[in-house]
Order: C-alpha cells, then sequence, then structure tokens
C-alpha cells in the first residue's frame, strides 16, 4: 500500500527535478570556461544518503548515470563526513567517469541525518595533463597521462575552502583563474541544491521525504518493468568497430554487446565481459562509463519517459568484467577518453542490435567521437599579455541516428550526450579566445539514407588570429562511419583537414595533436547519422524539403531516394514528379533484385 499520495508523489518528484535545474542553471550562468558556460559539457544530480540515483533533469547519460558510485566512494573513504563538508572527485577507478570530468559532492544533512548528496560534475578545460588537452588517446596509463587524480578529496570543511588542496590545483592547471571559477560555480550549485533540499524538508518532514523516495523508485521500477513486458524476448548480439589506432589497435577496437530480454521476468541483461582487455591506451572505458553507456543505449530504445534512477535500474542487469575495456579497469590504466569514442560505440551499437533485431525498437548509429570540430585548443593571447589559453571547442555539429518514426537530431553532437549539449557561439568563443571561425555550414549528402533518415553533419573551419594554436582531437568514424538499420543507408565519413594558408586543403590524421599556424584553419568534415528504414519508403514531400534545405542534392534525391523533380530548381515552386518518381523507385528495386 502505497504511503503518499499520488499527486504528492508528482508533486515531490517534480521538485527534486527543479532543484537539479537550478544547478544546472547556477553552473551555465557562473561557470567561467567556455565548455561550461557554452557547450553545457556538465551534469548535475541527487543521490540518497544511502547512495542511490534519484533525480537528474537535463543531465548528460554519460554523467548522471552512475553518480551513486561517486557517492559510494565519498561514504568509503571517510567516515568523519559532517555538515558544510564538500568533496572532489574524478578517479575512473573509483566510480568517476573520466579523469577530466570533476564532481563536486555535498553531503546534505536534516536534523543531523545525511538524506541526500549533491552532485556538480563539470567537464574541465585542463586538468594539469601532460600535454595540453583533457583527453589523451595515445597515454600509456594514467602516469603518462598527467593530470590530477582526486578520491572524493575534501576540498570543503565547515563551509570553508581547503586551502591546500586549492593550492595544489592552482599550481599545477595551466588556466588556474578559469579553473578557479568552475570550481566555485559547480560549489554554488552544489549548495543551492543543499538550501533547496532542506527547504523540503522543512516542508514536508524527513520521514515524508523517506517515504517518498521509496514510492518513487518503485513506481519507477512498475513503469520500466512495463515496457520491457510490451518488447519481443529473446537474446542478440551486437557488433561494432571503433576505428584503428596503430600501432596498438591497426584494426580497430571491436565491440560486443549481448543483449537478454525476458519480457515476462520485465528484466534486460546487457554483458560487455566479451570483449577485449583493456589496452596501454587513453581509451579504456570506467567503469561508470560502460554501465552508462550501455545503459544509454537500452533507453534510448525504448519508452523515453521512463525516470532515470536506481528504481527503474533495478530492471537492468550489466554485467562487467575486470581488466576490460568495456569494463572496469585496473588502475593504472588509462581511461582519458573513457567519455567519448568507445564509449559512444557502445551507445550506438546497443541501439542499431535492438533496431535489427526487432522493427519499431531502437535506433540506426548516430555520430561517434570528438573530432577537429571538437578540438581542445590552447595557446598564449596577446590581447592579454600573452597569457595562456586552454579549451574545448564545440563548434561541430554531427548528425543523430534516424528512428523508427523520426529523422535523426540535426543537433545531436555525440551518442553519450544524446544531444543535450550545446555549440559554442562563434561571437562569444572570437572575443573569449583568439581565435576565427570562418564557417559552420551543413554538409550536403552527408546523411544516412533511410525511411527516417539520419541528420547531416556540418563543415567546420576554425583557426588562430595572431599567434599558433595547438588543437588535439579524438576523430572516430573516419573508417567506420555510422551504419543504418533495417535498411537504412550509412553516413558519411568524418575527415579532419587544414586549409593552409594559400587556401589548399591538407589532409590530417583522424586523431593527432597538430599546430595551426596564423593564416591556416583547421577543419572537419562531419559525419551524419544513419538512417532507419527503405529510403525508397520515404515520403517524397520529406526528401523535397531535404532538397530545398540543401542537406540532400538533386542527384542524391533521384539515385538514392528515387524522387524526381519537375525541375531540378532550388525554389519554393520545387514539384515531385509523382509519375516519374514511381518509376525511378521501381527501377531502383529492380537493380537491387538484380544485383
Amino acid at each position: 500500500m502505497s504511503q503518499i499520495d499520488p499527486v504528492l508523489l508528482a508533486v515531490i518528484a517534480n521538485r527534486l527535478d527543479t532543484i537539479v535545474r537550478e544547478m544546472e542553471n547556477t553552473l551555465l550562468r557562473t561557470g567561467r570556461s567556455a565548455v561550461i558556460n557554452m557547450a553545457r559539457d556538465f551534469s548535475c544530480a541527487l543521490i540518497t544518503g544511502d547512495n542511490r540515483l534519484l533525480s537528474t533533469a537535463e543531465g548528460l547519460p554519460v554523467h548522471v548515470i552512475g553518480t551513486e558510485y561517486l557517492g559510494e566512494a565519498m561514504c568509503e573513504l571517510h567516515d568523519d563526513i559532517a555538515e558544510g563538508d564538500a568533496f572532489l572527485h574524478n578517479d575512473p577507478y573509483l566510480g568517476n567517469t573520466h579523469p577530466a570530468d570533476h564532481t563536486i559532492l555535498v553531503p546534505v544533512f536534516y536534523e543531523g541525518e545525511h538524506l541526500f548528496t549533491t552532485a556538480a560534475k563539470a567537464h574541465q578545460a585542463d586538468i594539469g595533463n601532460a600535454s595540453p588537452t583533457t583527453y589523451m588517446p595515445f597515454a600509456r596509463d594514467v602516469y603518462e597521462e598527467g593530470g590530477l587524480i582526486f578520491q572524493a578529496t575534501r576540498i570543503q570543511r565547515g563551509y570553508q575552502d581547503v586551502a591546500d588542496v586549492i593550492r595544489m590545483c592552482r599550481r599545477r592547471i595551466r588556466v588556474p583563474e578559469q579553473w578557479y571559477g568552475d570550481y566555485l560555480a559547480m560549489i554554488g550549485a552544489a549548495r543551492i541544491a543543499e538550501a533547496r533540499l532542506k527547504e523540503l524538508a522543512d516542508r514536508y518532514g524527513a520521514q515524508t521525504l523517506k517515504a517518498f523516495v521509496e514510492e518513487w523508485f518503485d513506481y519507477s521500477e512498475r513503469t520500466m518493468q512495463h515496457a520491457i513486458a510490451q518488447m519481443p524476448g529473446g537474446t542478440i548480439v551486437g557488433r561494432g568497430l571503433h576505428d584503428p589506432l596503430a600501432p596498438v589497435l591497426p584494426d580497430g577496437v571491436p565491440i560486443n554487446v549481448k543483449i537478454t530480454v525476458d519480457p515476462d521476468a520485465g528484466m534486460v541483461e546487457l554483458d560487455l565481459r566479451d570483449n577485449i582487455d583493456c589496452v596501454p591506451l587513453g581509451i579504456n572505458e570506467s567503469r561508470a562509463c560502460a554501465t552508462n553507456n550501455v545503459m544509454t543505449g537500452l533507453f534510448n530504445s525504448i519508452d523515453p519517459s521512463i525516470p532515470h534512477n536506481a528504481g527503474s535500474f533495478r530492471r537492468v542487469r550489466v554485467l562487467l568484467r575486470e581488466n576490460c575495456i568495456v569494463g572496469i579497469p585496473r588502475f593504472p590504466a588509462s581511461c582519458s577518453v573513457a567519455t567519448t569514442n568507445v564509449g559512444e560505440r557502445l551507445v550506438v551499437t546497443t541501439q542499431k542490435a535492438i533496431a535489427d533485431a526487432w522493427d519499431g525498437y531502437g535506433l540506426a548509429e548516430g555520430a561517434c567521437g570528438i573530432g577537429a570540430g571538437f578540438a581542445v585548443v590552447s595557446g598564449r593571447d596577446e590581447r592579454r599579455g600573452d597569457e595562456p589559453y586552454v579549451n574545448q571547442k564545440f563548434l561541430g555539429s554531427q548528425g543523430g541516428p534516424g528512428g523508427p518514426e523520426h529523422d535523426g537530431w540535426i543537433t545531436y553532437g555525440n551518442a553519450v550526450t544524446n544531444g543535450l549539449m550545446t555549440r559554442d557561439s562563434v561571437e562569444i568563443d572570437e572575443q573569449k579566445y583568439p581565435v576565427r571561425v570562418r564557417e559552420i555550414r551543413m554538409r550536403m549528402d552527408s546523411e544516412g539514407a533511410g525511411r527516417r533518415r539520419g541528420a547531416p553533419g556540418a563543415d567546420v573551419t576554425y583557426g588562430p588570429k595572431t599567434t599558433p594554436m595547438h588543437a588535439a582531437y579524438v576523430t572516430d568514424g573516419f573508417a567506420n562511419p555510422p551504419r543504418g538499420t533495417r535498411g537504412g543507408g550509412g553516413a558519411a565519413a568524418s575527415i579532419p583537414y587544414k586549409v593552409l594558408a594559400d587556401g589548399s586543403e591538407q589532409p590530417l590524421d583522424p586523431i593527432t595533436q597538430v599546430e595551426i599556424g596564423p593564416g591556416e584553419l583547421l577543419g572537419h568534415a562531419l559525419s551524419g547519422g544513419g538512417g532507419y528504414g527503405d529510403p525508397l519508403a520515404r515520403e517524397p514531400e520529406r526528401v523535397r524539403e531535404d532538397v530545398l534545405s540543401q542537406w540532400v542534392s538533386f542527384a542524391r534525391a533521384r539515385d538514392v531516394y528515387g524522387v524526381v523533380f519537375s525541375a531540378d530548381v532550388l525554389a519554393d515552386e520545387l514539384t515531385v514528379d509523382a509519375e516519374a518518381t514511381a518509376t525511378r523507385r521501381a527501377q531502383l528495386r529492380t537493380a537491387r533484385v538484380g544485383g
């Protein structure tokens, strides 16, 4: 028998989400680095005092699923947690995602009891790595990364900074004032949530909130169980492939996801144990990332309205093994790039496997990796006394995957964030940093064709104004572009390049660090998302809209979608020739059979 009235259940659930959104708004408005206040590469969450994920609002899936592991580390490492404490945690071997994601944890006490923990996680512009980038794909271990690792380190006691820790960060991080500004933003977000949760407890009382938590988790579990009960049952295996990383992985990184759906029991099992061991590279998945990325692929494939919390997670069993590239890494295996690349392949392999097996479920593959359009750039700013700058650019736009009834999302970004991040403002980037952006435009014919097409990618070029700019990036999808499903086509490859001072283009390695001189530009032709279903079944009027948007060319409309127009002229009067379209589609279907 429920102890909480359903109306009150909804009221408190939404109040908790509002608290998380207030945390997010605080970070967005007070963060100092562009990676926070423009790209929104941060997330906030609430967990219970006994370390169960409670509320995430609009948190990035890669950040928030697994927040409970951070609370567990805090409690295991400290037996003297008290009101006024705050802890800095970024250890990927103790529940964090990767070292660049600094997390502030604040335990919330009410009437002497630890009721909740607030968590504010933000990707940092710099963490003191050996190179000025937070992604080090070729680091052989955590020592070669070089960044500071904090194991739920107490950074505030009695609401005051622990000066030793702050000094350590200021000395080691290349942009200390920027880091400290972002730290204050995270502290502010976590403390605002602490105050709001105490106000909530004042209004309803601790016992009511405890009863709410249990009922909310039970409700979430029932919702997840019901969604699984509607799915077809069986065991399937999804196989994906990350691009090569020579010389260690010259053939790429194979990804295997075994998925067992048991509708009668209302359970899903996600088994990642049949994958290669950890490698001497920075692409190993942390436990948190392996878990949250495969779960993201599952949640993408079923009812998106299901709450993402400890209750719904009871219906999903994730099987990992120690020393596995998508499992539980052994210290000191590097997890520098854990939040992207291989993790994104986990997301898209899972959702594509479900789509391949069961019509109406899952998604095609979306774009993966953080190529040149998302590079970490660094250098010196002559406008500010030649002081150093480091930040990650989010100028690129990668295509989202097609689904059973929806086209891919244009502003998708990458698979692990599900379109929840934003793209940099060109104007603010050019004001804050000594860079200039030449162009950002949609890349024609980069989408994966389908009855529901993937979104196109973009073309991006940018570079320094007066002094050299160093850029570090980790492209995926160059050798293995996003694939379609159920007859849908694959997307265009992700291609980095340099524009020289004379205007000529020079190919760049997909994964590298490169110097861009004044007068030169870093370029990236970003991939789109894979298509879902037969392109010849796409409504001609939808193809017409894509052609008018200049996302699809007249030639591709005719040769891939089988749509013919009365005249190939870009104008509102563009008209589909229904008879010629029917003939062309019949020809293409016949050619398929003949082939």
